[in-house]
């Protein structure tokens, strides 16, 4: 027979090793799966509608919440418009017109009597949706939202400007243009701001010509501004009573002083490219106790 031998102290802590880590090994081979399936199972349970809200990434989620944010504030500013047009209006409320799709939905239904009725039941039993809203509906919803919001801002916008040309109001109102160049169609309002990319409303017109073009007052009033400011750069604010305002932004020269009394059609400044600007332009506002007005309405009443 051979002669027993003896293990070293190595050899015996390298036997030892071994029998810790197989089991560990095994356990890690045979547990893990197990754990993806039962999510996998799990997931199964989801109706296949909602899945995407689940496997989306977090970038979709995000955009969703800017659009939604975008969205109330539109909202917002829409209520005030409102608010101020029942104001000018002597209402208690204007009424807000629906787009053509909701207009001809509303004139399919038939009148319903106002009857109600029923047995009490409280907390019943939670039903299965009967068509879960996909991610496509969900878009499809958000975009005719904001197609309805458009479409009553520009309404409001008419009408409040139809209201002004005809109220007291209307021998202050600024309707000659403040330069004579051609504006951007599509600058004011909502649109992706040129430095953030993010979408942002632009409250005024941008009226593009070379630094040093002649700036004109687009109606009489007093001077109550003339100052650089961080956005605006050199700017200019011009009063015209009843809390009518201008506002002219990004000049390279100012040639009027606070408190002096300019009129119609005079030079009040020169185009520059001065505050957050990208390039020569003039930066024009109108303002009715401090809200933005659409210039577009009051330049085409002017002719």
């Amino acid at each position: 027979m051979a002669k027993a031998r003896t293990l070293s102290t190595w050899q015996v802590a390298l036997i030892t090793l071994a029998l810790v880590a197989v089991p560990v090994l095994l356990t890690l081979l045979f547990i893990v799966p197990q754990e993806a399936t039962a999510q996998k199972s799990g997931n199964s349970l989801i109706p296949k509608q909602l899945r995407f809200s689940f496997n989306h990434s977090q970038k979709h989620l995000d955009a969703y919440a800017v659009q939604l944010g975008e969205m109330q504030a539109r909202m917002m500013r829409l209520d005030a418009q409102s608010e101020r047009l029942a104001k000018l209006a002597g209402e208690k409320s204007a009424s807000q017109p629906v787009s053509p799709t909701e207009s001809k939905a509303n004139a399919d239904k038939q009148v319903k009597l106002d009857g109600k009725g029923g047995p009490l039941i409280l907390n019943p039993p939670l039903a299965p949706l009967a068509n879960p809203m996909t991610e496509d509906d969900l878009q499809k919803s958000i975009a005719e939202l904001t197609e309805k919001i458009q479409f009553n801002t520009d309404y409001l916008g008419k009408v409040e400007a139809k209201i002004l040309q005809q109220s007291v109001l209307k021998d202050m109102l600024p309707n000659s243009s403040p330069v004579a160049v051609a504006y951007r169609s599509s600058s004011y309002g909502w649109r992706s701001d040129p430095f953030t990319g993010e979408n942002a409303f632009h409250e005024g017109l941008d009226f593009p010509a070379p630094t040093g073009t002649l700036i004109y007052a687009a109606a009489g009033g007093i001077v109550s501004t003339s100052e650089e400011s961080a956005g605006y750069g050199k700017l200019l604010k011009i009063e015209h009573g009843a809390g009518l305002e201008t506002r002219y932004a990004h000049n390279s020269k100012l040639l009027v002083k606070a408190g002096e009394r300019v009129e119609k059609g005079q030079v009040i400044a020169e185009m520059g490219s001065t505050g957050r600007s990208t390039g020569p332009h003039l930066h024009y506002e109108i303002r009715l106790n401090g809200n933005a007005l659409d210039p577009r309405q009051y330049l085409k009443a002017g002719g």
